[in-house]
């Protein structure tokens, strides 16, 4: 866990690494990335947010205190994040039409493989805005994993989940690199960074905070 908070608080140094030592290979971890914290339902944790910030920074051209650059391409961080993200949402839901039931009942170390809390909130969320969750669910950390697992165990038809799939999926992805590849190289933003990333993760719970005390203050 230590790790992962590392890697999150210095997403920065991290790219900045990764694409002046494997190059174009950078696009597929960043595939593989989003791939699987939308795609596995067992992986809601990964920084998906502010993966997608930080590479629209990059797109914009990143340098080192020595001068060097680190650039992606805006185009194919876009085309290859948004298909990231849709072809993760698409397995996520094969999963959970396929094997969601007996998922809910598997453990490790005695401890649940999927939570049972977690799948009962995305429920109440579907239940709440219907379809449109695939959508919304897209900005919400923790939920935006479980919403197609929970369309699969619901039935919910593919027609109907692809096109909410791919219409989330692009809004998604294009909306937090672009914000990253306009803001994202701001002085305040660089010497800040952390507290920026930190932000968005809060920014991305108020959904889910507006829906705690909603749901506390009707009991």
């Amino acid at each position: 866990m230590n790790s992962i908070l590392d890697f999150l608080l210095h997403l920065d140094a991290y790219l900045f690494t990764m694409i002046i030592d494997y190059g174009p290979w950078v696009y597929a971890i960043l595939f593989a990335f989003i791939f699987i914290e939308t795609g596995l339902v067992i992986m809601p944790f990964l920084p998906g947010d502010s993966l997608l910030f930080a590479a629209g920074g990059f797109c914009a051209g990143v340098e080192n205190e020595t001068g060097e650059t680190a650039q992606l391409s805006l185009l194919i961080v876009l085309i290859t994040l948004m298909a990231a993200a849709v072809l993760g949402d698409s397995l996520n839901y094969y999963l959970g039409k396929t094997f969601g039931l007996r998922a809910l009942a598997w453990e490790i170390a005695g401890k649940k493989l999927v939570s049972e809390k977690n799948i009962d909130k995305t429920r109440d969320f579907f239940d709440k805005n219907g379809p449109r969750t695939i959508i919304i669910a897209r900005f919400i950390p923790v939920i935006r994993t479980f919403a197609p697992f929970v369309a699969g165990i619901g039935g919910m038809h593919y027609s109907k989940f692809i096109r909410y799939n791919i219409l989330g999926g692009t809004v998604w992805v294009l909306v937090l690199t672009s914000v990253g590849y306009f803001f994202g190289n701001l002085p305040f933003v660089k010497d800040n960074f952390e507290i920026v990333i930190f932000g968005i993760i809060a920014l991305s719970l108020i959904p889910v905070g507006i829906e705690f005390f909603s749901g506390r203050s009707s009991k």
